[in-house]
């Protein structure tokens, strides 16, 4: 092996790699199978009977009640004991990881929180990391509460405000339980009663603006919510029909992803819709079928599931296609439909089934309040037997065709309340305001630095001072302190988001997060992979730092020889293959075995972890004292992930010369990576733009072309003018 100073045999580095990715695996073996839980049972009647009855044995009756969603009522004797339902049938409230914390929720017929339980969830940070049992406590304390309680996550009393403290390390996801808890109780409570409807009680409601016109195209009107979208892929519809005689009729994992339908749905009175979308002419013919406080709404649709249904006949009723609101469902007869054929809206996509159904001024609906379209996807078992699933999706009218009354005077609201009456990511973006200005003014501060480089390598003194303070601001404030720590995790779930729906709300729940990931995919685009591993990876840092204070203390360094580092930094990418491939089987299981990563250890719960992955962390930062980042060079699966897409940089702003590689190698030693080869050229692969090269490429003390040129400037007496630094010189005996 090369030492810095002197030769040692190049199988010891190599042995110590492969110790390392040994040991990883036996503690990814090792952890519990029961982290990643036992597959649920579907939450249905059954289920949440046998649940209330554990609450209350006495209960010797229950039944579903009349409400939008699936909500039962047990009851002693006439006396309801409590209105149970899970929250993820009322509202889908995605969290860190993309999907939503499953709970159960029992209610009283007061409105009091009676019992909360966790049913099932996805959090990575959950799975592998901070123990469950801290998010089963932390929705507990829910119990005793109202639905009509204003409860705030987070330490300190606030007035108006019930106070919860957060789960260290898992704010995101525990402001998300709050959320879906607290939402979905209010609304049960609403629809059956049990507490006053805020609205109804305030007066009059908001009216709807007849009036709105305007040109729109598919992509404006989509995009602002006038036309809504409810997607069901086939995994989706399996899932609803498992534990049923109905399971598996469609449970082809190939094929899980895939639409059975993809329908959109607008409400067409709006002139600015229904216009736009039938063409002048089709839409006062359909206005003249109307009758005073008729509405009538599109539905279109592609996919192998048809929302009219085959068994549709004249004079009898759409059995797959309803629409709620409130307590009430609105079914439409053969008189309701009308045929949809042609449509003008600029940009829309083609769609194999169209349909017009109207909504009649007795049935007392409301287009100014929210409501939901139902689908029914009906499954047969027997001759003449058949099971159902229901799907629902909201539907609100965008503020711009509301005119609401003038509001009654009320106390003004504090900023804060002003904020956390937002949707939930703008109140995290508003609880981390601090966090996002200091790391955006670090950004910042980068930014300048790669513009400015080549003026900062001038003056080695400055850029070294610069780099080191960054780091150090990398890893205790990004890192320890804002926990923005990226990992390879968050590529799985950005690119299942794409397969599965994609949501910007689920990635602006983490504002640092967010924020890293945009600044690192624009500098993936214009510098390539090195900006984040050389400059914003707090673990990165901290080996980085480690290697620093070696140096300084005078501890030998180590280098493998360039063919085996060539050969061994394709381990990273063999392992990044290998998590991905078990990301498309289950992206739980990826998230176990993403553990190679020691960042959750390391930086997100700061060495604060079972021994075995603190062990782990330890070996790879101590191997940095002897080696800078034998982790970031060899081992890590980010690193691999960035350097794919980092191939189409824009810019290569690292100079080099004729003379580098050939016959000058000075660079080539010095690089602490080995990111630049043996005949000059820099790897932007494996390059972590420390801007070392770049200082002593513009030194005349230390490169010796520039040491040279320099020379014979002095010997013909000259000040720098008379030659150029850029001449290529031919080196001897360097």
């Amino acid at each position: 092996m090369q030492g810095s100073k002197g030769q040692a045999g190049p199988d010891q580095m190599a042995r110590r790699l492969l110790a390392v990715l040994w040991l990883w695996s036996l503690l990814a073996l090792a952890l519990p199978a029961q982290a990643l839980g036992p597959v649920k049972p579907v939450v249905d009647a059954g289920f949440l009977q046998q649940w209330g009855q554990q609450h209350w044995p006495a209960a010797d009756g229950f039944s579903q009640v009349e409400a939008p969603w699936p909500v039962y009522q047990l009851t002693q004797g006439e006396q309801p004991l409590a209105y149970l339902f899970a929250t993820d049938a009322i509202q889908r409230i995605p969290a860190y990881s993309g999907k939503p914390v499953e709970m159960l929720v029992a209610l009283s017929p007061s409105g009091e929180i009676l019992a909360t339980e966790v049913y099932q969830h996805h959090e990575p940070i959950l799975l592998v990391g901070i123990p469950e049992q801290a998010l089963f406590d932390f929705v507990s304390k829910y119990v005793g509460l109202q639905v009509t309680d204003k409860v705030r996550v987070g330490s300190g009393e606030q007035q108006g405000r019930v106070s919860i403290d957060a789960i260290t390390g898992a704010t995101v996801t525990v402001m998300v339980v709050n959320e879906a808890l607290m939402r979905t109780s209010a609304k049960v409570a609403r629809a059956l009663g049990l507490v006053a409807d805020q609205q109804q009680a305030s007066g009059p409601r908001a009216e709807v603006r007849w009036d709105a016109q305007g040109q729109a195209d598919w992509l404006s009107l989509t995009g602002d919510g006038s036309i809504r979208r409810m997607r069901l892929s086939r995994g989706e519809v399996e899932a609803a029909f498992a534990n049923t005689a109905a399971a598996g009729q469609d449970a082809d994992p190939a094929k899980a992803n895939e639409d059975l339908i993809d329908l959109f749905y607008a409400p067409l009175n709006l002139p600015v819709v229904g216009e736009n979308l039938l063409g002048s002419s089709e839409y006062s013919w359909l206005m003249a079928q109307l009758q005073p406080g008729d509405v009538a709404i599109a539905v279109m649709a592609n996919g192998e599931y048809s929302f009219k249904g085959n068994g549709y006949v004249r004079g009898g009723i759409f059995d797959r296609i309803r629409v709620r609101q409130g307590a009430a469902s609105i079914s439409f007869h053969d008189s309701d439909y009308f045929r949809l054929l042609d449509v003008y809206l600029a940009g829309m996509p083609r769609f194999s089934e169209m349909a017009i159904f109207v909504l009649r001024a007795g049935q007392e609906f409301d287009l100014a309040q929210s409501w939901q379209l139902e689908l029914t996807v009906r499954r047969q078992v027997g001759p003449v037997e058949s099971l159902f699933a229901d799907f629902i999706s909201e539907y609100q009218l965008p503020e711009a065709y509301l005119q609401r009354p003038a509001p009654v005077a009320a106390p003004v609201a504090t900023e804060e309340e002003v904020w956390q009456e937002q949707p939930l990511w703008v109140s995290i973006w508003y609880e981390q305001r601090f966090q996002i200005a200091v790391l955006l003014l670090g950004l910042g501060l980068l930014t300048l630095v790669l513009f400015l480089q080549d003026v900062l390598v001038k003056r080695p003194r400055l850029i070294e001072g610069l780099r080191l303070g960054f780091l150090l601001y990398t890893l205790f404030f990004i890192g320890w302190y804002a926990l923005g720590q990226l990992s390879v995790v968050n590529v799985f779930t950005f690119i299942h988001a794409f397969m599965t729906g994609f949501s910007w709300d689920t990635f602006l729940l983490d504002p640092v997060l967010f924020i890293l990931w945009s600044f690192v995919a624009l500098s993936l685009l214009l510098w390539g992979r090195g900006i984040f591993c050389g400059w914003l990876c707090p673990f990165g840092a901290l080996q980085e730092l480690v290697n620093m204070a070696a140096r300084k203390l005078g501890m030998r360094q180590y280098e493998l020889p360039y063919g085996v580092h060539e050969r061994l930094w394709a381990l990273k990418y063999i392992i990044l293959m290998l998590l991905f491939a078990l990301s498309l089987e289950s992206l739980a299981t990826a998230e176990r075995y993403a553990e190679v990563e020691p960042f959750k250890t390391a930086i997100t719960l700061r060495f604060q972890r079972e021994w075995g992955f603190v062990l782990y962390a330890l070996v790879l930062v101590l191997i940095s004292l002897f080696t800078r980042k034998v982790y970031c060079r060899y081992l890590c699966p980010l690193g691999a992930a960035l350097a794919i897409p980092a191939r189409v940089r824009l810019f290569d702003w690292l100079k080099r010369r004729s003379e580098c590689g050939q016959p000058c190698q000075r660079c080539a030693r010095e690089c602490e990576i080995q990111a630049i080869a043996p005949d000059g050229r820099i790897n932007a692969n494996e390059c972590h733009h420390c801007l070392d090269c770049q200082v002593t490429y513009s030194s005349d003390q230390l490169c010796p072309p520039l040491i040279r040129l320099r020379k014979k400037r002095e010997r013909h007496g000259l000040s720098g003018h008379g030659l150029d630094e850029h001449e290529s010189i031919p080196l001897q005996n360097l």
